[in-house]
């Protein structure tokens, strides 16, 4: 066999043992994935559970707690002035 040849075939075989490598990487990303994505999904429902059994019948409340704090939200200038008022009097 000559040289030539002999470089031929390892060039070849190199080819084949990188592409052979890389499969196995990407089939092991692959199987990684599709565990992250088993995860995620049952991450997803559990969040939905927590979602409908706990946070939804909440949500009437909130709007209360908020709609409250938009009235005080909307009081405070007019403390302000008053407060200013106040202060302008006070002596010094």
């Amino acid at each position: 066999m000559s040289s030539t040849h002999l470089l031929v075939l390892l060039s070849v075989l190199l080819a084949v043992v990188a592409v052979a490598v890389l499969a196995a990487a990407l089939i092991v990303v692959r199987q990684r994935l599709v565990s992250i994505s088993d995860g995620l999904a049952n991450l997803a429902g559990a969040l939905q559970g927590v979602e409908s059994e706990h946070l939804r019948p909440l949500e009437g409340a909130v709007t209360a707690i908020n709609a409250q704090f938009d009235v005080i939200l909307g009081a405070l200038p007019g403390i302000a002035r008053k407060a200013a008022v106040v202060a302008e009097r006070r002596p010094r």
